[in-house]
């Protein structure tokens, strides 16, 4: 953990790579921050405004959308003001390299083309013997 000149803890922490992560807590500006009822006005806010984006995320989920993309970005909105959101967010990105990481190992990429191909062709198979026996009818027009 770094320190300051006073001894007490810095706010910021360094990654595991060498770089210095953005101090926890408010970004509101300083005005805002100095008058308590200005702050909590300002936090209940930012927190509508991230709900009304996650909530579109949510909804965009099984819909024609960029879902998680948008959800994310409520969690960004939410982050500029709470801790929680920022540490899950830290918590995200880092699980999201690694797996971008792991997913670049030749052997791991060696191992999804297999299985994607394997993946392949079993379901040209299947829609195969679905065209030799019914033909090209959609299954809810087939009277049998």
């Amino acid at each position: 953990m770094n320190t300051g000149s006073d001894g007490a803890p810095d706010a910021v922490a360094d990654t595991e790579d060498g770089k210095a992560e953005k101090p926890l807590g408010s970004r509101a500006p300083e005005f805002i921050q100095a008058r308590r009822a200005l702050h909590l006005s300002w936090q209940v806010g930012v927190f509508v405004v991230g709900l009304a984006v996650v909530v579109a995320g949510v909804i965009m989920l099984p819909l024609p959308g960029p879902g998680w993309l948008v959800i994310f970005g409520g969690m960004a909105i939410w982050a500029t003001e709470f801790v929680w959101a920022q540490l899950v967010l830290r918590w995200t990105k880092r699980k999201v390299t690694e797996a971008t990481q792991r997913a670049l190992d030749p052997k791991v990429r060696r191992r999804n083309i297999i299985l994607t191909t394997i993946g392949l062709v079993i379901i040209a198979v299947l829609v195969g013997v679905y065209v030799w026996k019914f033909g090209l009818e959609m299954p809810w027009n087939i009277k049998e």
